[in-house]
């Protein structure tokens, strides 16, 4: 049964039918709609902002699962970074120090890899610092590793020529008479011009036409008979390989030719007097990868520790002849 409103009419002292315009029953309708979807908006914000959906609720779990994952894999990546560490150590100071190599350069060992934008494709997201220090640390131990495989390859081809490599190291005296050390390395006076300077090798006071020996296997690639290098008259300079030389100055004879093989212990020359020279003696030096180094660190072949100790002593305090 339909339900009517009606009005109190006091002109006419009854009640009138009251009857709704369309206008009004239109505004009626969109004010309640308008209303109640102001308020499920409103519901809806509440709910979006302070609670999560099933489907977020899924997304939350497996994110948090991924950065948990996340963290173990750094926490594995620091204990192959700590062993990647012991091995470059290990292979600096004992591999390669048994084969007398030079370290591999921490700038290659740390080397940078890669542009800028390398990691861009990661920004942008709430966790773009965890998954780029992350491929980060990945990246580098994948270079790191690369650098050391390289270096066993060369350390495995040194132990294959270890016996050459031996035989091609200045190891014993270039006179045998321990009795003929004159002077050795480092600052002394010189005996023409009368200032310090810095001696590069070892005199040995020897009378002329005493042999001269190579002190290890190698080519004989400079024998100067008539330029007087450097003031080292007749010279003989010998190719061992592996970064090492030596020269043998002040000689009165050369038994040996440019481009010859020689081997340790071969009588190469004769003592002279020859060059910048004050006395009858021979010259010694050895050369390391283009330094010069002490040749008192290259007798190890033939002198006991007692000899070692008086060869050092007499060239500590014997007087240079060049």
């Amino acid at each position: 049964m339909a339900k009517f409103k009606y009005h109190f009419n006091p002109v006419s002292l009854s009640y009138d039918r009251v009857t709704t315009s369309v206008r009004t029953w239109f505004w009626r309708v969109f004010t309640f709609f308008t209303a109640t979807l102001a308020i499920s908006v409103g519901y809806y914000a509440v709910f979006t902002y302070f609670f999560d959906s099933p489907k977020e609720q899924i997304l939350t779990r497996e994110l948090r699962q991924m950065e948990f994952q996340y963290e173990l894999l750094n926490k594995k990546l620091s204990l192959i970074e700590d062993v990647m560490k012991e091995i470059q150590e290990r292979d600096d100071n004992i591999y390669r120090s048994i084969f007398e190599s030079e370290p591999i350069p921490s700038s290659v060992r740390q080397a940078g890899f890669g542009g800028v934008n390398r990691y861009e494709h990661l920004l942008g997201y709430g966790n773009s610092r965890l998954m780029v220090e992350t491929s980060t640390r990945v990246d580098k131990i994948t270079k790191q590793l690369y650098v050391q495989s390289k270096s066993f390859d060369e350390v495995v081809e040194l132990l294959k020529n270890k016996e050459d490599i031996l035989a091609s190291t200045p190891a014993i005296r270039p006179i045998r008479e321990l009795k003929y050390v004159a002077s050795g390395y480092g600052m002394r006076l010189h005996p023409i011009y009368k200032t310090m300077h810095f001696h590069q090798g070892m005199d040995f006071a020897a009378p002329i036409g005493t042999d001269v020996i190579a002190t290890a296997d190698g080519k004989v690639v400079e024998t100067d008979y008539r330029n007087y290098n450097r003031g080292y008259g007749l010279m003989i300079r010998i190719d061992h390989g592996y970064g090492y030389t030596t020269l043998y100055g002040h000689l009165s004879d050369i038994l040996v030719r440019r481009g010859e093989q020689v081997k340790r212990g071969q009588i190469i020359a004769k003592v002279g007097n020859t060059g910048q020279s004050t006395g009858p003696h021979l010259h010694y030096e050895v050369h390391k990868s283009g330094r010069v180094m002490n040749p008192m660190g290259y007798y190890f072949n033939d002198l006991t520790p007692a000899e070692y100790d008086q060869m050092l002593q007499m060239a500590s305090t014997g007087k240079t002849f060049d």
